[in-house]
């Protein structure tokens, strides 16, 4: 186990050992959460690690036409 101090505006410096530990690297995220007590520190998930998970983005003016359509037709079925 390792100490760390925490400076006047609550910043902590995480050891290097337990980064590499559970893969920390320099510019990721982390997530931070108390837990009966104690704060723990976790990798966030690589957002972009998602990226095109739900299919391609359609071009804006497809997109406008499409969510127009779709309102008509809610419009028409809440007569």
């Amino acid at each position: 186990m390792t100490t760390a101090t925490v400076s006047s505006k609550s910043q902590i410096t995480l050891p290097a050992a337990a980064c590499r530990q559970v893969g920390i690297k320099p510019h990721d995220r982390v997530l931070v959460e108390v837990r009966e007590g104690a704060i723990v520190i976790v990798s966030a998930p690589d957002l972009m690690a998602f990226k095109g998970v739900l299919g391609k983005a359609l071009p804006p003016g497809i997109e406008a036409e499409r969510r127009a359509g779709f309102l008509a037709q809610r419009h028409k079925k809440s007569r």
